[in-house]
């Protein structure tokens, strides 16, 4: 199971969802999707322009967890 740590990352960098989504280009209803786990994709585009904005790499706000 993949989760989404972006939460985190944001804390760490002082920036708010509504900021982060004005940066990247996408709506705050599907940041907020992609922050609650509840997106079945994300476009290697948008990983990448998460990415650059937090600089941070992917791993910094995507994990795995074995399903128990």
């Amino acid at each position: 199971m993949i989760e989404v740590t972006l939460d985190v990352m944001l804390a760490r960098r002082k920036m708010t969802s509504g900021e982060l989504a004005q940066a990247v280009g996408i709506t705050q209803a599907n940041l907020s999707i992609l922050k609650t786990g509840k997106a079945r994709a994300i476009r290697f585009s948008t990983l990448d322009a998460i990415c650059r904005v937090l600089d941070c790499q992917p791993a910094d706000i995507l994990t795995f967890r074995e399903e128990v």
